[in-house]
């Protein structure tokens, strides 16, 4: 059997507007609902935050993605409780918490989804090269970062399944690599054939190199609008299966700093 799936991942920001620091999730929202994909992977999703007036914008970002349509699966996974970033009340979330000002990450589909995996990843405090002030000498210095997750969800594309897994990895040059391998090796179990998708704060060349699984394309995706960086990526372990990749290329996603990844994947042989 043969399949089309049209992915993308898409960095949020909280829904805010970068050049204003204000809140605008319902034009974040429409711009991700035309990517017109089947799968979006978002991170940076705020959950009952008050910076983003309380908002559920996981639900949001799903009604937009639906429009008159049938109504999407969709599924937040909160990576840290209170506000990102705070030292007074950011703590790492054990749990996704319904009524619990959260931010973390969300997999939405236009298909079921027919089961759904969690990984949680250990946070730490990461060491990082900084100027205080700009004119300074480099020097290093400890900040905390939030604990990371990923979210695995075996979609039921018709014609066979697939697994798809959102996450964003840490700011830290000295973490995100530890965290993709983890991913790898708890992904091991999953069903294929496997999308990944995310924010993996690495840049182009470095994701396939330790996963060994395929990129879809290498091109620059933050800052928005002019890039420099691909830090944004889709990859696939095909398995057995045969994916051929269509399209693939970037999109503008209101004013978030991070450009969208969008691929459209053919997929032979998919598994019954």
């Amino acid at each position: 059997m043969s399949a089309t799936l049209r992915v993308a991942t898409a960095n949020a920001a909280g829904g805010r507007d970068q050049r204003t620091g204000l809140p605008d999730l319902s034009s974040w929202a429409a711009a991700a609902a035309a990517l017109d994909v089947d799968v979006l992977a978002v991170q940076e999703v705020d959950h009952l935050q008050h910076r983003s007036g309380r908002a559920d914008q996981t639900a949001e970002i799903a009604a937009a993605c639906a429009g008159e349509g049938p109504r999407w699966t969709a599924r937040f996974v909160a990576a840290v409780h209170g506000t990102p970033g705070s030292r007074h009340t950011m703590t790492p979330a054990p749990s996704t918490v319904d009524d619990e000002p959260s931010a973390g990450i969300a997999l939405l589909s236009r298909f079921p989804v027919r089961g759904w995996q969690e990984l949680r990843m250990r946070p730490s405090r990461a060491h990082l090269p900084v100027r205080l002030p700009p004119t300074a000498p480099r020097r290093f210095i400890w900040v905390p970062d939030e604990q990371r997750v990923a979210l695995a969800g075996v979609v039921e594309v018709p014609g066979g399944d697939v697994t798809v897994i959102c996450t964003h990895l840490s700011f830290a040059p000295t973490r995100a690599p530890g965290q993709l391998r983890q991913i790898v090796k708890w992904a091991r179990s999953l069903p294929r054939p496997l999308v990944l998708l995310g924010d993996l704060n690495l840049p182009g060349r470095v994701p396939p190199l330790l996963t060994r699984w395929s990129p879809v394309a290498r091109v620059a995706t933050y800052p928005s609008p002019r890039p420099r960086v691909q830090l944004d990526h889709v990859l696939v372990d095909k398995g057995a299966h045969m994916i051929r990749v269509q399209a693939a290329g970037t999109r503008v996603v209101a004013n978030s700093d991070h450009l969208a990844l969008r691929a459209e994947l053919r997929l032979d042989g998919a598994s019954e």
